[in-house]
């Protein structure tokens, strides 16, 4: 509130030092010596208002207060605010936010590596230990294996590169027999369990003798450019004292045929992909794979960095499929456990107990989805990898650790 005194107006002196006390005491006391009154703090309240992610905003309340006034102007109105309040920048949506409203998961895989990652074109189906995994994912989350879109990805440079398609988000996760390195951890990268415990070794001409690593010895080598195996190949031999030629191409569709065409002496990657690509060959029974490793090698999903929810998610679809083979529970067997077991940790596992889907943010019979429509490790081991099919890996350390002799497979409990 703004007084004014009128210069005909005649007070006592004792009025105007009373009068002028009880104005300082109201805070005005600038407007009493004939300057501008000092005007009081604007007060901001913001209030949050409950939104979607992509659509969060804030609401600016304005409290009306005094404004100074031009001179000689008893009846001032107050200035509205002349700049719009910040609007916020939404945080990024999570991966299995944006899956969920997507309706299916897209999973990124080899389109040609029987046996791992494989799509047939006359049939026009994918098939493989990787996109398995792919489509238990999809289980766990939608509790339909098929609600998943398959995208072929190579090692080489391009825009169907690997790494580049997951940290752009075009692909939702890796399954693509990749494996785990520090390096790749710090470079924008995160990865899930081990699925297959694997090293790296050779593919050599029978006819060619080559038994030992010693035997590779001047020797034309053909391996990936950028990979893992090219630098194993490099630090190893450097270390042995090994001497060779390196023929470096830029992926698995240029590294084979230029094997097979007799350009190297040898092929070098890992043993499962050496297996697998055996089989393409024009003459597999030719051609032999050497018993030696240079490495270690684990294989398993990856992920786009800083999704902790996303990272769990993935990581517990592929515990799933091992802590159920650890328990003894398969595709053929998991519909009479879900009705009839007396376990505690089946029950957990099934959903028939907990809400531990729930805490994932999956439904809480995620793992049950899962065994049901893909099978647990072993089921899926062996319907593309085992004994029954072409290539036929021995499962070596890529065992359950309670169901065989070298077997490292393990998963944290579900409790």
């Amino acid at each position: 509130m703004h007084t004014r005194f009128s210069p005909a107006a005649r007070v006592p002196p004792i009025a105007l030092i009373v009068l002028a006390f009880v104005l300082a005491g109201c805070g005005n006391l600038g407007g009493l010596l004939g300057g501008q009154p000092t005007p009081e703090p604007i007060i901001l309240i913001a209030t949050a208002t409950p939104a979607p992610v992509s659509q969060a905003t804030a609401t600016l309340t304005v409290a009306p207060s005094p404004t100074s006034a031009p001179s000689g102007d008893a009846t001032a109105t107050p200035a509205p605010p002349t700049a719009e309040p910040p609007t916020p920048t939404p945080a990024p949506q999570k991966i299995l936010a944006r899956v969920k409203e997507r309706g299916y998961l897209i999973c990124g895989t080899n389109a040609d590596l029987p046996g791992f990652g494989f799509y047939d074109s006359v049939r026009q189906t994918w098939s493989g230990f990787d996109v398995d995994f792919c489509r238990a994912v999809a289980a766990a989350i939608f509790g339909d294996a098929t609600k998943v879109e398959f995208v072929a990805l190579v090692t080489g440079p391009g825009p169907n590169n690997r790494f580049d398609a997951v940290r752009e988000g075009r692909v939702d996760v890796l399954f693509r027999n990749t494996t785990w390195t520090l390096g790749r951890n710090i470079s924008g990268l995160a990865f899930g369990p081990t699925t297959f415990h694997d090293g790296q070794t050779f593919m050599v001409r029978a006819r060619d003798r080559i038994t030992k690593l010693e035997d590779l010895e001047g020797k034309v080598i053909c391996v990936a450019k950028g990979t893992t195996s090219e630098q194993n190949l490099n630090d190893d031999f450097a270390a042995r004292g090994i001497t060779f030629t390196a023929r470096v191409l830029d992926g698995e569709d240029e590294l084979y045929p230029a094997y097979d065409e007799g350009e190297c002496d040898a092929v070098t990657s890992d043993s499962s992909q050496l297996a697998a690509k055996r089989q393409q060959l024009k003459n597999p029974a030719d051609h032999i794979i050497l018993g030696d490793r240079i490495s270690r090698e684990p294989l398993g999903p990856v992920i786009a960095r800083d999704d902790n929810q996303w990272l769990d998610v993935i990581s517990w679809t592929v515990f799933a499929t091992i802590y159920a083979e650890e328990l003894r529970v398969d595709q053929r067997n998991v519909d009479r456990l879900r009705t009839s077991t007396t376990d505690p940790r089946i029950k957990r596992l099934l959903g028939l107990e907990g809400n531990f889907g729930e805490g994932l943010g999956l439904p809480n019979d995620f793992a049950y989805q899962i065994i049901k429509q893909v099978g647990n490790y072993g089921d899926i081991y062996n319907r593309n990898l085992g004994p029954n099919t072409v290539i036929n890996l021995d499962r070596g350390p890529n065992k359950v650790w309670n169901l065989g002799a070298g077997g490292v497979l393990a998963s944290p409990p579900f409790r």
